[in-house]
């Protein structure tokens, strides 16, 4: 179950780096492209998105490795679950039906949920 969790959380984790550090390097022209939701959204909210996938693909990564508050690794996959169901939410409610990739997000998050528990 550790081996499952660390491919799991580590492909996840690393997702999350690249997309949240985007989010909090580039500029909106820059972002635009590959998030067309940023055009309608103000860049301290993109800015604070950004830090909170940053911060929580550290925490699926740092406590079970360091052996500190492993449990933190349980409550970023529940907040990467969260962060899907708000982000499916925006881009229905802009009529973009292409949502696969945060379905995909959202399953493996889930997953990562209960191979985590085994960090309980």
């Amino acid at each position: 179950m550790h081996v499952a969790y660390w491919i799991i959380a580590g492909l996840l984790a690393l997702f999350y780096l690249y997309g949240g550090g985007a989010k909090v390097i580039q500029s909106r022209e820059q972002l635009q492209p590959m998030m067309a939701w940023v055009d309608s959204t103000p860049m301290p909210a993109v800015r604070a998105i950004g830090t909170v996938e940053v911060l929580g693909a550290i925490g699926l990564i740092l406590p079970p490795l360091t052996g500190i508050a492993p449990w933190l690794a349980f409550a970023a996959a529940i907040g990467f679950v969260l962060l899907q169901i708000g982000a499916t939410r925006v881009h229905l409610s802009r009529g973009d039906r292409q949502i696969g990739l945060n379905i995909a997000l959202l399953l493996t998050a889930a997953a990562t949920i209960w191979l985590a528990t085994a960090w309980l």
